[in-house]
């Protein structure tokens, strides 16, 4: 039987016998994930690396057959699709998503994952439009996630959609009942590897470099194939998708010339620790044009104070022990304008007087208009600024104003990314009570993966109440360490406690005392 740590995954596909594409690209990226695939053949193809000669959907009976004995033995974690052949075969496939969905009690609800295979990279033709009516009415509607790229999309919404942008497919694909939707790219000729996003949690651009090959076999069935074992693994849609955006390109960096056209592509288990891989998420519908380099390094924040008030930070600085200070003042700037100004220009003169660097929190426009060294922003507040006030941030930050950023998910870790911060904050590391967020604690595993991931120095948050907390973040090679309850009534006593403990944790950090974690844990939970 497969262990806890090896989810089930279904993959309903096609066999294709030149072994790069279907159940065999399906089969290489779950072994990359260490999920256990069973594969179900809906379709068997006569194809080899030039053309696809012959295609037959294999009987409703035997398909029906193959899941009844899998439900009996080995009920999934997920259910993938890939080439299903007939109409016939979809309406098989939807009874048994709804009696594994109904029939489940104290176990997981199947997710399911529509990789809508219509056309081989060849051009030759998968669907007819029975299949996908079927589509449209039995699959997509039942669809925790479905991966087109821009071609199959075009064709499961019609003409009427069809030069409609690729995020107006995605909203119409999701008003047919996919919960997620991810447009691919690969099928495009865009600078970058562009995918829109569409979920739950998060919508965007992921981008990464584009993969000079014309080995490109098998692709979009690894993409949806990750997918889905990161599902099986945990993962909400947005954190998957990121995970087989990774997958995807670390297999076309791998793909191998076979045959005398495209060959396949080859997924592999290192793609998931590898930094070059994680990739960027935008802002808004505007795609990237071009693959943003991380800024220029910024001084690590070390021992990082948050304090609520001028008079707070002014302790802080008095113990001349913290190298970075945040003032978090939860005020509004419409009722308090006068005393939050005089707070913020009062902490800058402070804090510059003493060579610390300080962030204010939130209240970017003063910051910037005072002189402030650095803003910290959480992304709902980064979503919430209009065009003109990303236009105005984005010119106090080329005149020197340092931007750092929360994160708390891998879709969060790719969108703080791409804005190339001076810090990506990574929280709670423990269970905190300072706010009141969804997020499960990172642990020292997230923060240490976050560490080895991300394009700026990571900042440990939340939860940091002990020392020795503070000397385990140290030691994953954080680049700063944030105390705020920590810092108790009196800082100036606190604070040479706090700051041995961050030099203890860095000194055993670069004497390679640390392990490097491979998968990271989720941080958010599914919904059923």
């Amino acid at each position: 039987m497969p262990t806890l740590e090896q989810p089930i995954v279904w993959s309903v596909a096609g066999l294709d016998s030149g072994g790069g594409a279907g159940l065999s690209a399906d089969q290489r990226a779950a072994e990359a994930c260490d999920v256990h695939l069973c594969p179900v053949t809906a379709a068997v193809t006569a194809q080899n690396s030039v053309a696809v000669t012959r295609i037959a959907a294999v009987d409703p009976a035997l398909l029906d057959a193959q899941l009844a004995a899998l439900a009996d033995d080995l009920p999934p974690a997920v259910i993938k699709t890939g080439l299903l052949g007939s109409a016939d075969n979809v309406q098989v496939l939807a009874r048994w998503i709804d009696r594994l969905r109904e029939g489940s009690p104290g176990r997981r609800t199947p997710a399911l994952v529509v990789d809508p295979v219509l056309h081989a990279s060849t051009g030759a033709a998968f669907a007819d439009e029975a299949l996908l009516a079927a589509y449209r009415e039995l699959l997509l509607p039942r669809a925790t996630v479905i991966t087109p790229n821009r071609r199959e999309a075009a064709a499961l919404l019609g003409p009427a959609m069809s030069q409609a942008s690729v995020p107006a497919q995605a909203a119409a694909l999701r008003e047919l009942g996919a919960l997620s939707v991810c447009i691919t790219g690969g099928d495009a000729h865009d600078a970058l590897a562009l995918d829109w996003l569409a979920t739950p949690q998060a919508s965007g651009w992921l981008a990464l470099p584009r993969v000079a090959t014309r080995h490109t076999h098998g692709t979009g069935c690894t993409y949806a194939s990750t997918l889905a074992a990161a599902i099986a693994r945990g993962f909400v849609s947005a954190d998957a998708a990121v995970l087989a955006k990774m997958a995807t390109t670390r297999a076309l960096e791998r793909a191998t010339a076979l045959g005398r056209g495209a060959g396949p592509v080859r997924a592999a288990s290192d793609f998931v620790a590898d930094p070059r891989l994680l990739p960027h998420l935008s802002m808004d519908e505007q795609p990237p044009a071009d693959w943003a380099a991380p800024a220029a390094s910024a001084a690590a924040p070390g021992l990082y104070a948050i304090v609520d008030s001028a008079e707070r930070l002014r302790a802080v600085l008095r113990a001349g022990a913290a190298t970075t200070v945040q003032l978090r003042i939860k005020a509004d700037p419409a009722n308090d304008a006068t005393a939050l100004r005089d707070a913020v220009a009062t902490s800058i003169a402070a804090a510059r007087g003493a060579g610390v660097r300080l962030y204010i929190n939130d209240h970017w426009a003063l910051a910037a208009a005072l002189g402030a060294d650095g803003v910290h922003l959480g992304q709902e507040d980064l979503l919430a600024l209009s065009a003109d006030e990303h236009l105005r941030l984005h010119a106090a930050r080329r005149a020197g104003l340092h931007l750092g950023i929360s994160s708390h998910s891998l879709w969060e870790l790719c969108r703080a990314a791409a804005l190339q911060p001076s810090y990506i904050a990574c929280g709670p590391v423990w269970p905190t009570t300072t706010k009141d967020m969804p997020w499960h604690p990172q642990g020292l595993h997230n923060l240490a993966w976050w560490v080895r991931m991300a394009p700026a120095p990571v900042v440990a948050i939340g939860g940091i109440l002990t020392p020795e907390q503070l000397r385990d973040a140290a030691a994953t090679g954080a680049g700063g360490g944030c105390v705020v309850r920590g810092l108790g009534p009196s800082p100036e006593a606190t604070l040479p406690t706090w700051r041995d403990a961050w030099r203890a944790g860095a000194t055993a950090f670069a004497a390679g005392d640390h392990a490097t974690p491979s998968w990271p844990k989720t941080s958010l939970s599914m919904s059923p």
